[in-house]
């Protein structure tokens, strides 16, 4: 069954292409927009004011679909820490240990969650003497030169009308992939995720750890959509960024409510310990980009504060987009009439007949009827070309969300036809074809060599096995080593001082 189909997914011009894509950066979320409170999720890169001060506890992206490979399963991936510059040392990105990280399942559409997986991490080093990540190349993640390690247990909490039934404890001290540094500190980085990937006894599977952000979008639409003049779009703006992963594959049979009521409902939310001690709900995410460009800001706080359960507060900021007017005042392209209760329809309650649970309650939620099977050669659009395997059932990391949500933002499914798009149509990686799906993070060391270097530095050799993991044992020639190491570099730097002080000074003179 199609619930809405449209042949073929070309763009009719390059203007109108630009134009979708002025909007598709903010309309996507728009689109996904219907909020409902609780604790559930629905914030993105930086949407909220408080949270883009705090990122690793900041949800980016949430992502839910059947897994290619194994059919009878489902794998739900959620992001945090957004825009992760992969050469950011010497502290690179950890969980934070005083947070908890969940995801929620919502199997029979009432708007609260009846599972819970909880992460919960920890960090763990093992020099306090070095100010280095890593002390030497790493080829294992117990390798002793890997200085800064964490680890995360999971708890399944059941729970009924928001009270807890039963808490299990189904993963312990599970070791998470660390960042990727770069090729001299993780050569064979594809062998430190496969060492992250671990089976639980139900039959799922889980990994934590730095992955390649998988959302493809423009977000300069934030530049007054683009420019005001539609010359900036068409770039990924978060091609080169990583993010922290956490995914999780878990049998259908777990998460639905039956056979016959496949339907599930999935967000994540972060909760970190406030000054008196007890868990605040600071993040929440379920479709792309809604608190983002949806929410206003006297609602953004609130939103990531609140839970599904009572969504209906946030109701107006869907039905009553700011983003379709904002287009039609710059770009003359007309809002579709109020109240867009089409908006409503599909992204709070779920597309009739395809991931709409019976007796839905519209909260904000990333639906996913868990009998959809993959296909073997899924459409970017999703379900607006025809492949009901794809956004807005569920998100897959291919699925185009932006330009989904913009076309339907724009009346796509109210009469006014568009094929509106940021120009932007897939991720810089290509994904994997197996759990966790998702693609290796950028190297610390990507981008071309200094003049006059070669690929086949090794700086072990170069520093002589200098650097040693605590517990290890040294030789007076390694002392020297880094004695007459570090002198040199004080001595180079007062060097290059004193030169900068001396033609400061005669800069200074010359203007006055």
């Amino acid at each position: 069954m199609t619930p809405f189909f449209r042949s073929g997914a070309g763009r009719r011009s390059l203007a109108t292409l630009v134009c979708g894509a002025l909007a598709a950066g903010g309309l996507a979320a728009a689109g996904v927009t219907a909020l409902e409170p609780g604790v559930a999720s629905a914030s993105s890169h930086r949407e909220a004011p408080l949270i883009s001060g705090t990122p690793q506890y900041d949800n980016t992206d949430v992502y839910a679909f059947v897994s290619p490979d194994k059919p009878d399963t489902t794998t739900i991936v959620a992001n945090w820490i957004p825009f992760e510059e992969p050469a950011g040392g010497p502290n690179f990105y950890t969980f934070a240990d005083d947070a908890q990280y969940d995801i929620h399942i919502d199997n029979n559409g009432d708007a609260q969650g009846e599972l819970v997986y909880r992460y919960t991490f920890k960090t763990h080093r093992k020099n306090g003497d070095t100010f280095l990540y890593n002390t030497g190349p790493v080829t294992s993640l117990a390798d002793p030169d890997l200085n800064i390690t964490q680890t995360y247990d999971i708890d399944l909490l059941r729970l009924h009308n928001q009270k807890l039934v039963s808490r299990t404890k189904v993963a312990d001290d599970v070791p998470v992939a660390p960042s990727n540094v770069g090729k001299a500190s993780m050569p064979d980085y594809g062998k430190l995720r496969d060492q992250a990937v671990y089976k639980l006894a139900s039959g799922s599977t889980t990994f934590a750890g730095q992955a390649d952000d998988p959302f493809f979008l423009d977000l300069r639409v934030f530049d007054l959509l683009y420019g005001g003049n539609l010359t900036e779009v068409g770039r990924d703006t978060l091609k080169g960024y990583n993010v922290n992963s956490i995914a999780l594959q878990v049998p259908n049979d777990m998460i639905r409510e039956s056979a016959g009521q496949p339907i599930v409902g999935i967000w994540s939310t972060t909760q970190r310990k406030d000054a008196h001690g007890d868990w605040t709900q600071v993040s929440r995410l379920g479709n792309p980009l809604v608190n983002e460009v949806v929410n206003p800001q006297k609602d953004k706080d609130k939103f990531n504060a609140s839970a599904p359960w009572n969504d209906a507060q946030f109701l107006k900021n869907v039905t009553n987009p700011e983003l379709p007017k904002l287009i039609e005042a710059i770009y003359k392209i007309k809002a579709p009439a109020e109240p867009r209760n089409d908006l409503v329809d599909v992204f709070l309650k779920g597309v009739k007949g395809l991931n709409q649970p019976p007796h839905v309650r519209p909260a904000e939620e990333l639906r996913l009827n868990t009998s959809i099977k993959p296909t073997k050669y899924p459409k970017r659009l999703g379900v607006l070309d025809g492949d009901n395997a794809g956004f807005p059932n569920g998100r897959r990391l291919t699925d185009d969300v932006i330009d989904e949500a913009l076309q339907v933002v724009e009346g796509e499914l109210v009469g006014s036809k568009n094929d509106l798009g940021d120009a932007v149509d897939k991720n810089d990686k290509k994904f994997e074809n197996y759990f966790p799906y998702v693609a290796e993070p950028t190297s610390g060391s990507r981008g071309a060599l200094a003049k006059g270097t070669t690929s086949g530095t090794d700086v072990r050799n170069q520093l002589g096995d200098a650097l040693k993991p605590a517990g290890s044992s040294g030789n007076g020639t390694d002392t020297v080593l880094i004695a007459g190491s570090a002198a040199a570099g004080a001595a180079g730097f007062l060097l290059i001082a004193t030169g900068l002080m001396w033609w400061r000074r005669r800069m200074h003179n010359r203007a006055y």
